[in-house]
């Protein structure tokens, strides 16, 4: 994939993502302002409500209280009767409206202490009114002479009852301004003020921990809950025991500890679905980035295998090419000697290409599970030690040394030679070509519970963490400049991981950039 597009692309995704995050943040975020800004209105208007019925159930209280104070006495003092009435008569129709209304008004001029004032008077004057409305339609019909007349009642309705609206007005008002004497605790009850607001509360469907308290002219009266705070910012207000022009002294408070709880609680469902959404989102997102990095790395990887495969085939190529050239030569074919050197070379640049092969073929049956791998009763030390004669010339002709401390006193494993074999020797030969001067190499042998470790320490190049945790990678190698100063294809190690697990064992590498490598097999004794 082509660098520019591979950073287009994810700048691309990215950007979407980002504002696919933001929409879900700036919904949630609207949600919860919308849903305060609706849990405000409701607990305004239930404050409202409970004031009112608060003072409506005062006013109730007083006007039963006077009722009953008269009904006590029994016949009034005095009394007094007014009436007033209108007559209009249809010509049209010949009919005549009679209508009337007479208050009756009793006196029982009685000393009370119905209301308790500061005033030193105690004298209150207790009076009943008594509303009468009397409608009458009368008929006139005139007799066939057209002299005799008479009036004929077609309709009649009478009504008594309290009083008017406008005299009920006045008389709460009158009642509002004595109840302003009275203590706050006296008009009002605890108990009665939290049964009103939990009552209101569950009615709208606030189930929600709340606390209370009246406040006159911003001090708190005894009418409050045990834990109430005073907190301007997360507090609800109504005015309470307003009187007719709706003035009053006293505040209605009342705050939510958990608010914010519950006010998130209502929209967790859809919130955790919509978190759940754009989880699976950044999920896909991630596992998206993270199979175009890896498809980049192993387009990169496989560019380098193909390079580096190529060298590793031009070179023997090239020498065979060279070697048959020489022999075609009248003047060489002729000179034995030379003959047999140059088809030794052929033979050894071909057993090289062999190889090469070889060790890709059997990857690709190990990564197959197709590579017969049996298993036999071996000593791991005679293994090691074989594996040293592969590489021995090699190290004394670089002028390095490779020396064996066997110290294991129990060797034997369940391994199949020739690829245990080729592991060592892979390993072995990594030491060796990573190694910049004269190669030093120490191969240790230890017993660890029921296992044995070998240990393949080095001094050379070593190598970073990073390049240490992917150098078991099929395909991976380090890179170090010229792709062709340290030959191979990045197959020898996962070679070398693959058939250690195969025989339930593990390998690892412990490694310092510039201080060396060590390589650790630990396999299980029988």
């Amino acid at each position: 994939m082509n660098k520019k597009l591979f950073v287009l692309l994810v700048i691309l995704m990215s950007l979407s993502l980002t504002g696919i995050i933001f929409v879900q943040v700036y919904w949630i975020r609207t949600s919860v302002d919308d849903k305060e800004e609706q849990f405000s209105r409701t607990v305004t208007d239930i404050l409202d409500k409970v004031a009112n019925r608060v003072e409506k159930s005062e006013m109730n209280l007083y006007l039963d209280r006077v009722a009953s104070l008269a009904d006590s006495i029994g016949e009034p003092k005095t009394s007094q009767f007014r009436n007033f009435f209108f007559v209009d008569r249809d010509v049209n129709s010949d009919e005549i409206l009679f209508y009337s209304h007479g208050i009756l008004e009793e006196d029982y001029n009685v000393t009370s202490t119905f209301f308790d004032n500061s005033s030193g008077e105690d004298s209150t004057t207790i009076k009943n009114y008594t509303s009468k409305r009397t409608r009458a339609v009368f008929k006139e019909e005139y007799g066939l002479d057209g002299k005799s007349y008479s009036l004929t009642p077609i309709q009649r309705a009478e009504k008594i009852g309290g009083l008017s609206s406008i005299d009920k007005a006045a008389l709460e008002d009158v009642f509002a301004e004595y109840a302003k004497s009275q203590p706050i605790h006296k008009r009002i009850s605890r108990k009665e003020l939290e049964l009103l607001l939990d009552q209101e509360l569950r009615n709208r469907n606030i189930d929600i921990d709340f606390e209370y308290g009246v406040y006159s002219q911003g001090y708190p009266t005894k009418i409050k809950s045990k834990r109430f705070k005073f907190s301007e910012s997360k507090m609800y207000e109504a005015p309470i025991f307003k009187d007719s022009e709706g003035n009053t002294n006293f505040s209605l408070l009342l705050t939510f500890p958990k608010q914010k709880k519950f006010i998130f609680g209502s929209i967790m469902g859809m919130a955790f679905l919509s978190l759940i959404f754009t989880l699976v989102i950044l999920v896909a997102y991630s596992s998206a980035i993270y199979q175009l990095i890896k498809q980049k790395q192993i387009s990169e990887i496989k560019t380098d295998f193909i390079n580096n495969m190529t060298h590793e085939f031009k070179t023997p190529i090239a020498t065979i090419n060279l070697a048959v050239e020489a022999i075609r030569n009248p003047k060489s074919i002729e000179d034995k000697e030379k003959v047999l050197r140059y088809l030794g070379m052929i033979r050894e640049e071909n057993k090289r290409m062999h190889a090469q092969v070889e060790n890709v073929l059997r990857i690709s049956k190990l990564e197959k599970n197709q590579l017969d791998i049996s298993k036999d009763r071996v000593d791991a030390h005679d293994i090691v030690l074989d594996a040293i004669t592969h590489v021995e010339l090699i190290v004394k002709n670089r002028g390095g040394y490779i020396n064996a401390h066997l110290d294991a006193e129990r060797s034997e494993v369940l391994a199949n030679d020739m690829h245990f074999t080729n592991v060592m020797v892979n390993i072995l030969d990594n030491a060796i070509k990573y190694s910049p001067e004269p190669p030093k190499i120490d191969v240790f042998t230890e017993m660890a519970k029921n296992n044995i470790i070998i240990k393949i320490q080095d001094q050379g190049a070593g190598m970073s963490k990073v390049v240490l945790k992917k150098v078991f990678e099929k395909f991976y190698r380090e890179h170090t400049g010229d792709i062709h100063n340290v030959k191979g294809h990045g197959l020898g190690l996962a070679y070398v991981k693959r058939i250690i697990e195969d025989h339930q064992g593990e390998v690892y590498a412990e490694s310092e950039k510039g201080k060396g490598s060590t390589f650790y097999i630990k396999l299980p004794l029988i």
